[in-house]
């Protein structure tokens, strides 16, 4: 009965639906009705059909594979190895240390941990070689569970300067790195900077290939998956299908190189929705944001604690953040289907022309220059602030909805007697050689008026 309920119908094209679309209307314009503009320039329209052509944009995104991750900043090894197998016997799979003293006992920290059972992402904001030999050598024995993000790039970007004092310095020393790790990824690329600067989404997914092509003509394919770190937004679907061109564009380059390992994305909430105030609504923001990751094919998964903003790391928020990772691993069935977005005509034709509006601008920075000559220029952070501009004016507006903020604030809400650490941009002046992208807040200028206003 149920294998024939659907035959019962005739098939309605979409001709027809446009037909009886435009009779309810009733004399309106149907593209100005129903059809919408995103800031990326992509006309969403009211309804998709499968009558008609939408170029193949699925990739293999194994959405049920995704690890959850954990934040960590190493600063005391005792206590960080402490921390970090509390955190597995709560449920995380993968921990993302950020280690900024090249003293740290990397070897100790590995060798306290079940390689075996999690993944490790090591985040470095220096170059050494006798750093990185000592997290290889204590992963010989973990193929495919210990990465390495070294990313001068992104640190030229979001510093102002190289790790080392020249660009050639820099990518000398990535060379003896590369050369001598021989059982990790050694290379990350930061691409959440620019979403939580205010990029849109076809500059996120352009800037982010562009930056990994100048490190492929300067190191060429590697063995090990490159770690791509992303920020996903609010935009559900967008976000989806973001995902998927970012790996869908990936494989096209590193096609180009003979790379065949891969990339490995890892997918954390964007900074730039979130709000001080009716802070408990940053769960919802980050649940969403989760949600498109996995949907989008991320490999793993860090959630962001509703506190974050205003909070120095703690117990209580860590384990809600983590929770909700489980949850939607163990309880929404998100752990069983491998590509859920297969096959929606919406998400395919959003991943399409994400990715031909993406491949478009990369085409143009590389011919350019490349990325490098375009950050030294200051060509890419005029292009994030403007399109940074445009949605804070969306936001001042009332367009760009954050409920509790400036839609339904709650009066009676105080905050400044619970801030921990400073949330909004520090403007800290010093020599860089380039014009530094810095990560903003929307909610930030009407915070700051609030936290000045309370008695």
């Amino acid at each position: 009965m149920s294998e024939k309920l659907f035959t019962e119908f005739a098939p309605v094209s979409s001709k027809q639906w446009k037909q009886q679309i435009q009779f309810e209307l009733k004399g309106a314009d149907y593209n100005e009705t129903l059809v919408w503009k995103s800031p990326e320039g992509i006309h969403v329209k009211p309804f998709y059909h499968a009558d008609e052509p939408i170029e193949n944009a699925s990739v293999q995104t194994k959405a049920s594979q995704f690890r959850i991750g954990q934040a960590i900043f190493v600063q005391d090894v005792d206590k960080t190895i402490t921390r970090s197998l509390d955190n597995i016997a709560r449920g995380a799979e993968s921990l993302c240390f950020t280690i900024t003293d090249a003293q740290t006992d990397v070897t100790r920290l590995l060798q306290s941990l079940p390689l075996d059972q999690i993944n490790v992402h090591i985040q470095l904001s220096f170059l050494s070689e006798g750093f990185v030999q000592k997290i290889n050598s204590a992963a010989q024995n973990h193929l495919g569970k210990v990465f390495v993000s070294l990313d001068p790039i992104g640190h030229l970007a979001q510093d102002g300067n190289w790790m080392e004092s020249t660009e050639k310095d820099n990518f000398e020393a990535l060379r003896k790195i590369n050369s001598s790790a021989q059982n990790i990824s050694i290379l990350g690329i930061n691409t959440a900077l620019y979403q939580n600067a205010g990029a849109e989404m076809v500059q996120q997914l352009a800037y982010s290939l562009a930056h990994a092509n100048e490190y492929f003509n300067q190191l060429g394919a590697q063995n090990q998956p490159i770690v791509i770190t992303v920020a996903v937004g609010s935009n559900y679907f967008f976000e989806i299908a973001k995902l998927r061109a970012l790996r869908l564009l990936f494989k096209t380059l590193a096609q180009e190189y003979g790379h065949t390992a891969g990339c490995h994305i890892l997918a954390t909430p964007s900074k730039r929705n979130k709000t001080l105030y009716d802070y408990n609504v940053n769960m919802l923001r980050t649940t969403t944001e989760c949600m498109s990751a996995i949907l989008g094919g991320a490999d793993t998964v860090t959630n962001l604690a509703y506190d974050a903003l205003y909070h120095k790391d703690n117990e209580f928020g860590s384990r809600i953040s983590r929770n909700q990772l489980l949850i939607l691993k163990n309880e929404s069935y998100f752990d069983k289907v491998n590509n859920p977005a297969d096959g929606s005509y919406y998400i395919e034709s959003l991943t399409a022309q994400l990715a031909e509006k993406a491949l478009a601008l990369f085409k143009e920075i590389e011919a350019s220059g490349g990325f490098i000559k375009q950050l030294t220029d200051g060509t890419i952070q005029r292009k994030i602030q403007e399109s940074a501009q445009e949605e804070q004016l969306a936001f001042d507006q009332g367009k760009e909805v954050l409920l509790g903020t400036n839609k339904y604030p709650n009066k009676a809400d105080r905050m400044k007697d619970d801030l921990e650490l400073y949330p909004f941009v520090k403007i800290k002046p010093r020599k860089t050689l380039i014009s530094p992208i810095i990560e903003r807040r929307l909610a930030e200028k009407t915070e700051q008026e609030r936290l000045a206003s309370e008695a």
